[in-house]
């Protein structure tokens, strides 16, 4: 039989590493949390063959005693944490005290480090734990050489040099755009990859990310109880075929959780194509001790003891951030400001002023009577503005709104006297401006301060009717009894989540019972998802309640629905719309919620600027 024997510590070590040393990046990773840890103010890496060669840290933090030296090499030592409760309330970036242990075992490791108020620096040798006296000013250098050379099963798994120093690059990325308090510099094989110096945070996330991500993201901020999200997230048209620009930090610490990304995938699930990945930049900050962070060696996993509260938090902040229409900004005021953005309550239907003969009303006349009831049927949203047409051709014939283009006046028809209203000045134009004309039946030009306003007419008003949709639906929902009962087997899991969420459950229109030791018996549906499999849509219910909150299945399928019935009911291609309906669409678009795209993500309007269009036919070059 075996024997149980205490294993050297080298080999426990080597063991360690293969959890926390995954490749260069991981020991780019541990190291750098220490500069931060220690309190540096400047932070320099050097790289050599992607990491595998070589990675030279040095910072100016508090520096390491020499009595402490070849402490910090032993398994488990650290200064950061000495109780649990300290645990639970973990306030740096490493806690462990396993990373230079594993790293020496693995790699030719050297670090050099001078204590405040020392004489001089000290150096260790990480293979026999020799010290040393050294040169340095303040703080530690650690040099990592030869990776895995003593293990060279392990060194077969790495890729090339390219690969590997991307991920130390991205590493380097995710701490420079967590701490812009912090001077750091990246160089490989000699040649200076990134030099940041302290700055605002939105300096630091422009030098990493680009003019462009800031030029295509909204600013979030929002505060509730002990949590608070800072940040940016991008708009749609951004939006990227890979997750590569998307960092998220919990308290300073990039983190990959499963809850936070269905968060904000819910929050774009309404404005972005579901092949495409948004960008942003967040920030959570919230009590260290209601969050885990001994999760994962690699500490990138996270665990909150109020999940669901995180979540709609999230959710509902970038989701508030993102329903602000661009096409309420458009223009603005010329000074930079974004316009204000206003809301349907704001928005009074005034009477219809007395058209002067053979006049047409003007475009102001006609924005004053654009309150709609939200609950009317698209294909009347217009009907109001057939019936101001100065030809008479209102009422009755004007019922049938968008659907059939009403007839148009010849010249010898026209009352004498006629003449268009002329088209009100720019200079104090809504964000989208006055329409100029209609192209191909498919655009809406108009004119703003900024310039041309280009406007896809059928995703605007999809847009517009599915936000509208939503808006009458988001009260008590309709409920559809089954004549039938839907009975169906259910996992002891399921059905204690079906009797612990019930409440939850009627609300959103089920009524769901126990009709077996383990099966369930639906009686109600919502009314717009009668159709649906309830079996199924139950099940899939049921599993999202486990870990996220209720209403993301109930409303995926309900929104599915209605932008069916928003795309269906929107004006269509080469239907010509008066210039009174073009302003008509105009202003609705202002005062919609993520009006920038249609429900399938498209862009809805684009902006030509004064000096897109002068650079165009090289006016004064």
């Amino acid at each position: 039989m075996p024997q149980i024997q205490r294993l050297p510590d080298l080999l426990v070590n080597q063991i360690a590493a293969g959890e926390v040393v995954e490749r260069p990046a991981s020991v780019l990773k541990e190291v750098l949390e220490n500069a931060v840890d220690a309190g540096a103010r400047a932070v320099e890496v050097q790289l050599e063959q992607g990491g595998v060669r070589r990675i030279r840290i040095t910072d100016d933090g508090c520096g390491i005693a020499r009595d402490e030296l070849a402490l910090a090499l032993e398994r488990h030592a650290t200064s950061k944490i000495a109780t649990l409760d300290d645990l639970e309330r973990v306030g740096t970036m490493g806690f462990r005290g396993e990373a230079l242990a594993a790293i020496a075992g693995v790699a030719r490791t050297v670090i050099t480090s001078r204590a405040e108020g020392a004489a001089h620096a000290w150096r260790i040798d990480g293979s026999d734990r020799s010290l040393a006296p050294a040169a340095l000013n303040q703080g530690t250098v650690v040099d990592v050489a030869d990776l895995y050379y003593n293990t060279p099963a392990r060194r077969k798994f790495l890729k090339s040099e390219g690969t590997e120093y991307a991920h130390c690059d991205e590493v380097f990325r995710r701490v420079a755009l967590a701490r812009p308090d912090i001077a750091l510099q990246l160089s490989h094989n000699g040649r200076v990859a990134h030099r940041l110096p302290v700055g605002e945070p939105v300096r630091r996330i422009a030098a990493l990310m680009g003019d462009d991500f800031l030029a295509q993201a909204r600013a979030v901020v929002a505060e509730g109880g002990p949590l608070r999200l800072t940040g940016y997230a991008s708009l749609p048209a951004y939006s990227r075929a890979s997750r590569d620009a998307q960092y998220f930090f919990v308290n300073g610490r990039f983190v990959r959780d499963k809850l936070l990304t269905h968060a904000l995938r819910q929050a774009y699930a309404d404005i972005l194509h579901g092949a495409r990945h948004p960008a942003y930049v967040l920030f959570l900050e919230l009590d260290p001790a209601g969050v885990d962070v001994n999760v994962h060696p690699a500490k990138i996993e996270v665990r909150f003891r109020d999940s669901r509260a995180v979540h709609q938090f999230v959710f509902h902040a970038v989701s508030r951030a993102l329903a602000e229409s661009g096409a309420a900004l458009a223009g603005g005021n010329g000074a930079g400001e974004p316009a204000p953005l206003p809301s349907s309550g704001q928005r009074v239907a005034a009477s219809p002023p007395a058209a002067g003969a053979g006049q047409w009303p003007s475009a102001q006349a006609v924005q004053g009577r654009l309150a709609m009831d939200s609950g009317a049927a698209s294909h009347r949203y217009y009907d109001f503005v057939a019936a101001a047409r100065p030809d008479g051709t209102g009422g009755a014939a004007g019922a049938a709104g968008l659907v059939a283009a009403p007839p148009r006046m010849d010249a010898a028809a026209r009352p004498s006297g006629y003449a268009p209203a002329p088209l009100p000045s720019a200079d104090k134009a809504p964000p989208l401006g006055y329409a100029l004309a209609q192209l191909h039946g498919i655009y809406v030009l108009a004119q703003n301060e900024s310039g041309l306003v280009l406007v896809d007419m059928h995703a605007a008003h999809e847009r517009i009717l599915y936000e509208k949709l939503k808006v009458v639906l988001d009260g008590t929902p309709s409920i559809q009894r089954l004549l039938i009962p839907a009975v169906f087997s259910v996992s002891a899991r399921d059905l204690a989540v079906a009797e612990e969420c019930g409440e939850v459950l009627a609300r959103m229109g089920f009524e769901v019972g126990v009709a077996g030791p383990q099966e369930l018996a639906v009686r109600t549906v919502p009314a717009l998802l009668a159709s649906a499999p309830v079996a199924e849509l139950m099940r899939k219910l049921l599993e999202e309640l486990r870990e996220f909150p209720a209403t993301e299945v109930i409303t995926a399928r309900r929104n599915e629905l209605l932008a069916t019935m928003a795309c269906h009911g929107a004006v269509r291609a080469n239907r010509t719309l008066t210039l009174p309906e073009m302003n008509a669409l105009l202003r609705d678009m202002e005062a919609t919620e993520r009006a920038d795209q249609c429900n399938h993500g498209r862009p809805t309007w684009t902006q030509l600027t004064m000096a897109d269009l002068d650079r165009f036919f090289m006016r004064g070059q």
